[in-house]
């Protein structure tokens, strides 16, 4: 069952109902009134078709009030539609006269923009019942956005192929859906002006139903709670055995790396993501503001792959632009119960507001997920629920790790490491203030 109901369809505007009637191969479905296309789109979406009368039709019972007509809002939205098809075809007789626009990174956008566009009105009714004479077949796989807002179900996750099927933006933005997501539901076979299949509905999302995931409650919403699951960093790497021995963090912490300049704070960082990287119940997000280029160029040649990369040269606005789209993707996978964990290197170039915010999402949610921050920074931001401070005298020395005991912390460490580990904590600092 399609997770749009009436009202939705009768709150969103003509253009929107257009490209829906088109993904569903609703035949003639501009000739349509708005009542009788959200009653077309329902009843195909059920797996009926509309009963609705054709123009030649006469009615069962006659009635002598004057027709309804369309109000000056569906009007304007009804010409907008059809001068932007108008627009999407001339643009792509111009492209198949110059020969397309080459190979690279830009084709399998091209390809996007040219499964949504709709076929000319001289052949759109005989595509419309050629798709319909083909069976519907079910696919599932992987989500993929593009930049344009659409995506592409992987059928092999991680790998393009001539099998993936377009998600229309429309689609990505009703179902809320992000990269990363497994998907199912019907698909329609391509258009002769298509080069992929296209997804009629999503019916699942990560295994749920997809008007579930829809329904679900908002990240604000969800009351926070502090940590109560340890994030397992591993004892082999001695910088992470001694942050877990000092300053343990859990899923939903709000942590931040601090230390002068040259302490090792991108290290540290570096040492966390390979500890986290392979953890299958995480979903990892890397973001790079305000770095050296060089480090950027080592970011990429590691494990995690950055999600979004500025260097120093950005303006602080830059970077947070970049850092926000990043945290939202988080917050929504979160809200939805899984755990999430962005890594951001660093918070130094942030407007401190901006700042403030990005480490405000980590939280662990009674009735969600978790997202934890874990950030580097020159100074502590306030509001961490864990403070790693690394010692500069330790690092000028050579002494790795360069953990500052006294200066490390982490709030309520007895949900994360019970009782006696939290009063093995307040030992080992109490000793290395030398009390």
């Amino acid at each position: 069952m399609s997770i749009v109901d009436r009202a939705a369809l009768e709150s969103s505007p003509l253009a929107d109902l257009h490209a829906m009637a088109s993904e569903l191969s609703i035949d003639s479905y501009r000739r349509l009134r708005k009542a009788e296309l959200i009653d077309a789109i329902l009843s195909r979406q059920e797996g009926t078709e509309a009963s609705v009368a054709s123009p030649g039709d006469e009615p069962e019972e006659q009635d002598d009030r004057p027709e309804e007509l369309p109000d000056a809002e569906e009007l304007a939205e009804a010409v907008a539609d059809e001068l932007k098809d108008d627009d999407s075809a001339g643009k792509r007789r111009r492209r198949g006269r110059r020969g397309g626009r080459g190979r690279g990174a830009g084709r399998e956008e091209e390809a996007a923009e040219d499964s949504a566009a709709e076929p000319s009105a001289d052949g759109e009714e005989g595509e419309e019942r050629d798709e319909r004479a083909s069976a519907e077949e079910a696919t599932e796989g992987v989500v993929e956005l593009v930049p344009n807002g659409s995506g592409f179900v992987r059928v092999n996750p991680g790998e393009q192929s001539d099998d993936d099927v377009y998600i229309s933006a429309a689609q990505v933005k009703r179902c809320e859906l992000l990269s990363g997501d497994r998907v199912s539901g019907p698909r329609r076979p391509p258009r002769r002006s298509e080069k992929f299949a296209s997804m009629i509905r999503i019916d699942t999302i990560n295994g749920r139903p997809a008007e579930e995931v829809a329904d679900s409650a908002r990240f604000d919403d969800l009351p926070a709670a502090f940590p109560s699951e340890l994030l397992p960093l591993g004892a082999e790497d001695p910088t992470m055995a001694a942050i877990e021995l000092v300053a343990p963090i859990g899923k939903g912490s709000r942590v931040t790396i601090t230390g002068e300049r040259a302490t090792g704070k991108t290290e540290a960082l570096r040492r966390v993501v390979f500890s986290l990287v392979g953890q299958e119940d995480l979903h990892l997000l890397l973001v790079l503001i305000g770095v050296r280029p060089e480090e950027i160029s080592d970011w990429e040649a590691g494990p995690l792959k950055p999600a979004a990369a500025l260097n120093f040269a950005a303006s602080a606005d830059a970077q947070s632009q970049a850092l926000e789209p990043v945290i939202d993707q988080a917050r929504r996978w979160a809200a939805r119960g899984s755990h999430a964990v962005v890594l951001i290197d660093t918070l130094d170039g942030l407007h401190p507001q901006a700042a403030r915010k990005a480490l405000a999402s980590a939280r662990r949610m009674l009735g969600g997920g978790t997202l934890t921050v874990i950030a580097t920074a020159s100074a502590a931001v306030g509001g961490e629920t864990t403070v790693i401070a690394l010692d500069a005298s330790k690092a000028r020395a050579g002494s790795f790790p360069a953990v500052d005991i006294g200066g490390s912390a982490t709030m309520r460490p007895e949900l994360l490491v019970g009782e006696e580990g939290a009063e093995a904590l307040a030992r080992t600092r109490a000793q290395a203030l030398g009390g």
